[in-house]
């Protein structure tokens, strides 16, 4: 009598691989967990909104002619063993549909309240505000990235972002 075990032992040996593995394409809504390039740092990162276009803060700057703000909503939460001290939007980034990037602006937008230049979340801790990005008219942003440490982080968020509807 044979015995076929190659299947089960696959099916073994593959489970922990699975259980593993990321979310495949995280949406807005959906968490990721990243790790920053000192000990001890890891925050769960949601992106929590992306409002496209984002109203201007009459009181501040205004984004260039033929140009408008994207403010999109992070929320990180510190589920490592070391404080989080940053500034979240060095590490922010957005691609439109063309695969153009943008980086934060210094511009803020009226959608809510934005992160402060500098930020410090300690273990178990909170912190939520916006990022504000100034693009092309005529871009629409599909993608949103985070990486910790101003950037410098090899882990990657990565968020679809929905069309609008």
């Amino acid at each position: 009598m044979r015995r076929r075990t190659a299947p089960l032992l696959t099916c073994l040996l593959a489970a922990p691989a699975l259980a593993l593995a990321p979310v495949a394409d995280p949406r807005v809504g959906d968490t990721v967990s990243l790790t920053g390039t000192e000990r001890g740092e890891r925050l769960d990162v949601t992106v929590t909104k992306v409002v496209d276009p984002a109203p201007t803060d009459p009181d501040g700057f205004q984004p260039d002619a033929g140009n408008h703000y994207v403010a999109v909503q992070f929320r990180l939460k510190n589920t490592g063993t070391a404080v989080y001290k940053d500034s979240p939007s060095n590490g922010a980034t957005v691609i439109d549909k063309a695969g153009q990037r943008f980086d934060s602006t210094l511009g803020s937008s009226a959608a809510g309240p934005a992160f402060p230049g500098s930020i410090t979340v300690g273990p178990g801790k909170t912190a939520l505000g916006f990022i504000t990005f100034e693009v092309p008219d005529g871009s629409r942003i599909v993608t949103v990235q985070f990486a910790m440490d101003s950037g410098f982080a090899d882990d990657v968020g990565e968020w679809a972002v929905p069309k609008p509807s």
